[in-house]
């Protein structure tokens, strides 16, 4: 054999890349939401176990998917150019290289909530493209590799390596194309921007901050969190794209009545607005998953009294477009708090990085056991009769928020002058409310602080010290009291299994 085992490797790794580039285009065209790719990555995000679902938050950060997506990407490469070498000796060792791929794509698809079959179309598009392209450039290395062992003098060993090459540039070419056509074909997203952009809902109002809500302090976060700068955290690794025609709510399970609303009939009904601030489970003690926005919807408490709920119900199990889930207490959305279907952010319709068309918020609640983007499904049942996306991997069942506070400045390890320093900062308990916050230096007296003034219990609130600091190096540390005065607790605890706990401390120097 004169041909070097590279070229079956290209072909293989050519081979590959159409059969990927040919499976988005499906998905593009049949308007199926997710390609392969992108529904291994969830499923892969789904069997991963929570301390490692941490991890990967925390080194991460925003970019967690990008990293996990390149990582299945690069993997493919490298099983298709060992495939394309397999080919070589034993094609029928590379087909099931294929099946297994596939089959992998197959499971992930399979086990997602309600799969057509339209869905299984882009794995089995772009399976027959790796066999058919493997096949063709397959036939050309052969041919290659027979006339250049041949000792016919009538032979051209650069006739059919040109036709190698040939076929690859062409797979490749192909391959473009198939991608382009799926950019171009995947126009979900822009009709529901444009659907988003035309979108006019009676009773959503812009947001008025209230007075005496902000101290103005520069570094101290804004009260209001505008929407793009607003934390996210999901598991879609493509967005849902939903025009508010092609939008639905099913309300079932443990209830009198089933309730279906359209989102004509959903925004019908009397609007409910309110500033609310949202933070996720994950949020170390000082972190920034936290935002504070001005939330407009309907309120389930209205909706769910419809529907009845039996008594013995005492759980709401939300489902997304994307197939997430979560588990709610009942009452959590049935009692005096704003609980709400939310259309709007901030006086806008939702983004659909937010939920677009419609989202789940519950004050009081971690998102991860009440605020579901892009909700298509509640069931009324019991706790014990389900399981959810998160509490599967050992995050706990009903998600309280818990008290918290933070130093925004100074920031740790700033320089500052010795003397007097303004220490400020935000502290928060959805559905309870701060009553007090108080400062500590080097671990003396405990020092109260100034509260600004908030227009519910269900946002944060924002606090000012004014403190002597000596010369030198100096600990700062933060609590809160809430208007149950429960003391925020300093012990130390991770964000698994129900939040973090702790006083957030930060290392200034002061200096003459």
């Amino acid at each position: 054999m004169k041909t070097s085992r590279g070229w079956w490797a290209l072909s293989g790794l050519v081979a590959g890349v159409v059969g990927l580039a040919l499976s988005y285009a499906a998905a593009a065209l049949l308007h199926v939401r997710e390609s392969p790719v992108a529904v291994v990555a969830e499923g892969f995000a789904s069997l991963t176990p929570g301390p490692v679902v941490k991890w990967a938050i925390n080194t991460f950060d925003k970019d967690d998917k990008k990293v996990l997506v390149v990582g299945i990407i690069l993997f493919l490469l490298v099983a298709f150019a060992l495939l394309g070498r397999l080919a070589r000796r034993r094609w029928w060792a590379a087909v099931t290289g294929y099946v297994v791929l596939a089959g992998i794509a197959v499971v992930a698809v399979a086990t997602k909530p309600n799969p057509s079959v339209i869905d299984f179309a882009p794995t089995v598009v772009g399976f027959l493209f790796w066999i058919v392209t493997l096949a063709v450039l397959a036939e050309w290395l052969r041919r290659w590799e027979l006339v250049a062992e041949s000792e016919d003098p009538r032979a051209e060993p650069m006739h059919t390596r040109r036709h190698f090459f040939l076929a690859v540039g062409g797979a490749t070419a192909f391959a473009g194309a198939a991608g382009l056509l799926g950019r171009v074909a995947g126009s979900a997203r822009r009709r529901a921007e444009e659907s988003r952009r035309l979108l006019r809902i009676e009773g959503v109002t812009a947001p008025d901050v209230p007075d005496g809500v902000s101290f103005e302090i520069p570094g101290v976060s804004t009260w209001e969190t505008p929407s793009d700068d607003f934390y996210l955290i999901d598991t879609a690794f493509i967005k849902p794209t939903i025009a508010p025609a092609d939008w639905s709510l099913r309300i079932h399970g443990m209830v009198e009545k089933e309730i279906t609303l359209s989102y004509r009939d959903l925004v019908a009904r009397e609007i409910t607005q309110d500033w609310i601030t949202l933070n996720c489970v994950s949020n170390t003690v000082g972190g920034d998953l936290i935002g504070n926005a001005w939330w407009s919807g309907v309120r389930l408490a209205s909706i769910l009294a419809e529907a009845g709920p039996l008594p013995e119900a005492n759980a709401v199990l939300q489902t997304s477009d994307d197939g997430w889930n979560c588990g709610t207490p009942l009452a959590a959305l049935m009692d005096e708090r704003n609980a709400m279907l939310a259309v709007a952010m901030n006086g806008e319709p939702l983004p659909i990085e937010h939920g677009f068309p419609v989202r789940t918020i519950v004050p009081g609640l971690y998102g991860y056991v009440s605020a579901t983007k892009w909700v298509v499904d509640m069931e009324v049942t019991r706790f014990d009769d389900i399981t959810a996306y998160w509490t599967d991997k050992g995050w706990s069942e009903l998600g309280p928020v818990k008290i918290a506070s933070r130093i925004d400045v100074p920031r740790n390890g700033d320089d500052v002058p010795a003397g007097e320093l303004v220490v400020a900062g935000v502290a928060w308990l959805q559905h309870t409310g701060i009553s007090a916050v108080e400062v500590q230096v080097d671990g003396g007296r405990w020092q109260r602080a100034e509260l600004a003034t908030t227009p519910n219990v269900d946002t944060w609130v924002q606090w000012r010290v004014s403190l002597d600091v000596e010369e030198g190096s100096r600990q700062l540390r933060v609590r809160a009291i809430d208007l149950e005065d429960d003391v925020q607790t300093g012990a130390i605890a991770d964000v698994l299994p129900d939040g973090a706990t702790g006083w957030h401390t930060i290392e200034i120097n002061a200096k003459a």
